[in-house]
């Protein structure tokens, strides 16, 4: 098994709902930000990535057809070094609305106040939730810090790296290997590029990552 569809796209940009529709049209399992989060064990690869290490991606994604979201969007570039034949989905969003939303839910993910002290306080006893918490700290710095240089609560400048990010995705990747795509437009353009037919009768799955980001630290609790 290999990946075939690398997702680009920033968080916030319908990746969730990518990540039903891909699994749904027969690309799954499909690696994302949840996925990581759920399965912590992989964030040494993650780790040794950010750090210009070499990397087993194909220990990483055994099992798994497709990656969107983070951190797979911060290292495409090293995905598609390792999957040339891979197609590459960059989804795109109004970049106002993005910011608003990233601003409220993985911004602000995570544990916080008196259930971060709840957490650190099991942490002698969980080897799972010090990777869960490992997680956190590499989005903080492969991503907050990394990509947006520790300034995502300056609006236009926040809005300017997201936009660059985009731009970069088209010069780099080839035409022919990229969707620049909307997940609002549903199947269409998704099938066509994917060169796979639309489930019949299927709605195109709109999956609420505020409500998910929303119950996090209650789940890292339990």
């Amino acid at each position: 098994m290999t990946i075939k569809v690398i997702g680009a796209g920033y968080g916030r940009t319908g990746t969730l709902s990518l990540k039903s529709a891909l699994e749904t049209l027969g690309f799954g399992k499909c690696y994302h930000m949840i996925e990581l989060l759920q399965n912590p064990g992989g964030v040494e690869f993650w780790e040794a990535a950010s750090q210009g290490k070499p990397i087993n991606w194909k220990a990483l994604f055994q099992g798994y057809q497709a990656i969107v979201d983070f951190p797979g969007c911060s290292f495409y570039q090293d995905l598609m070094q390792y999957y040339p034949d891979a197609k590459v989905v960059l989804t795109v969003r109004d970049p106002q609305a993005w910011y608003e939303s990233s601003l409220n839910t993985i911004y602000k993910a995570g544990p916080q106040g008196i259930q971060k002290l709840l957490i650190t306080l099991q942490l002698p006893f969980s080897a799972k939730l010090r990777r869960v918490m490992r997680v956190f700290r590499l989005a903080d710095q492969v991503y907050w810090r990394g990509e947006f240089q520790g300034r995502f609560q300056d609006k236009e400048y926040a809005i300017e790296c997201f936009q660059q990010h985009i731009e970069e995705v088209k010069r780099v990747v080839p035409v022919e290997q990229l969707l620049v795509y909307e997940v609002k437009e549903g199947w269409e353009p998704l099938c066509g590029f994917l060169d796979v037919p639309a489930p019949l009768g299927e709605p195109f799955p709109r999956l609420n990552e505020r409500e998910t980001f929303g119950q996090m630290p209650q789940q890292l609790m339990q």
